[in-house]
């Protein structure tokens, strides 16, 4: 039976199909030492078979037999490396959502705080922002079931669902006596993975948050705003990568292509020689030449390591901050059938235009340059890594651990974007800043998903 395959990066977009089959043994084929392996495997899968019956006969409460299987498939994968996992349906669900970039939603960002959904903003045109919700209001109530108790991964989800459909919103507004009630239709909803401003009169800011199938348009509506805002007056860009997780391969290979005009961006090697694949660049750098700042930190991982390796390598880009991450390996996602959920499985490692793995080393930006941490956050530890992962893939070199991942909420606190606003102007030049230290080492604020607002 074919098995369709996608790729994520996490990811390997090979289009490729993954065809399971078996055939018997034939010993006319097979030398003594595969034999023994064969036999070997057959044992340990009866080994298997003789606990599972055990467990299901004679643990102490009747246990859910789909359970154990995906606990022992989950236990096979965690087993390789840190980033190969088995999925369940509604983790498989989740994980397309976000890497299709779209939902039926409301189109809000929100939290979690005291117990109820707090509001961080509204998405423009959408129908929370079309039905004047506002940020800071707070969520009480939907469909007439109350908030409190709810996690907010609950409460996102219930707030999602199929366009065209409604749901009533009970929510308290500072200055406003009594509750606000809201029917809101479920609409169509874009994440926005790509944002960008003007810096400094002159220079075109870009942050990507995270590679989905709506980044590279995203990043190519932003660079023609950008132009057609400055003009003349347009001295570089800022492509701020820090902490962006990752996410699709062929979107880190799009995003790194609107930069260049041509060479290699990203070779990926599996367990054969014959299974290597090597992307390059098509003629048209979108930005047309002008000089670019590549900001990564800690938290710069994955598709975010293969861009700014990428435009590295080719001197397209000085990169400015701290060490990234060091993922450097690609998973293939892998149906498993209806209601089946799906694997995540590491399938190969990647490396950049020069032919080196970043693997549990990350990449060092071409100046260092570290953030003043505010008190209260430095008892938090730094960003350790993939170095640090327990099980990770070896490097072939030395590995690297730590590295800062602090980013000020207060952009006049940058210290490193405002070196690249200093190069992009000439204040300072790349040879008088390579060694630049402009903070001793500092813990970073580093949050987990959980604090970090959802989209709805």
């Amino acid at each position: 039976m074919m098995r369709k395959t996608s790729v994520v990066l996490l990811s390997a977009a090979t289009g490729a199909a993954l065809t399971l089959f078996v055939t018997q043994p034939r010993a006319v084929l097979m030398g003594s030492s595969a034999r023994a392996a064969t036999a070997d495997t057959y044992r340990q899968l009866n080994l298997f078979g003789d606990v599972f019956e055990r467990v299901r006969s004679d643990y102490v409460e009747k246990p859910d037999d789909s359970k154990l299987v995906e606990s022992a498939i989950s236990g096979m994968l965690s087993g390789l490396d840190p980033h190969s996992s088995y999925m369940d349906a509604k983790s498989f669900r989740d994980m397309q959502v976000q890497t299709r970039g779209e939902f039926g939603g409301l189109g809000i960002e929100v939290t979690m705080e005291d117990g109820l959904i707090k509001v961080v903003s509204p998405i423009d045109d959408t129908p929370a922002s079309r039905a004047g919700i506002l940020a800071n209001d707070i969520i009480t109530q939907l469909d007439d079931e109350q908030v409190q108790g709810l996690t907010l991964n609950q409460a996102v989800e219930k707030m999602r669902g199929p366009v065209n459909t409604k749901i009533k919103l009970k929510i308290i507004r500072k200055g406003v006596d009594n509750p606000i009630d809201v029917t809101l239709m479920r609409d169509n909803i874009r994440v926005r993975s790509v944002r960008s401003r003007i810096e400094a009169d002159d220079i075109g800011y870009i942050r990507i948050t995270t590679f989905n199938e709506q980044t590279t348009e995203g990043l190519k509506k932003s660079i023609a705003d950008l132009q057609n805002q400055l003009g003349d007056r347009m001295k570089g860009y800022i492509l701020d990568l820090r902490n962006n997780p990752g996410g699709l391969l062929e979107e880190a290979v799009t995003v790194s292509d609107a930069f260049l005009e041509r060479g290699e961006i990203v070779s990926t090697r599996g367990r054969n020689p014959e299974e290597t694949q090597r992307r390059s660049a098509h003629p048209g750098d979108l930005t047309k030449g002008k000089p670019v700042i590549v900001l990564i930190n800690g938290g710069s991982a994955s598709a975010s390591e293969i861009v700014a390796g990428a435009l590295q390598d080719h001197k397209r880009a000085t990169l400015v901050g701290t060490r990234s991450f060091g993922k450097g390996s690609v998973q293939t996602i892998i149906p498993l059938g209806s209601g089946n959920g799906a694997l995540r499985l590491t399938t190969a490692r990647y490396y950049t235009p020069s032919g080196k793995s970043i693997q549990a080393k990350g990449i060092v930006p071409d100046i260092e340059v570290l953030q003043d941490v505010p008190d209260e956050l430095k008892s938090r530890t730094d960003t350790k890594g993939e170095a640090s992962l327990r099980g990770h893939l070896k490097s072939d070199g030395d590995e690297k651990t730590g590295s800062q991942s602090y980013v000020p909420p207060d952009a006049k606190d940058d210290k490193a974007l405002k070196m690249a606003d200093d190069l992009l102007h000439g204040i300072r030049s790349t040879e008088s800043t390579v060694s630049a230290r402009t903070a001793p080492p500092s813990p970073s604020d580093n949050k987990t998903a959980a604090d970090k607002p959802a989209a709805n």
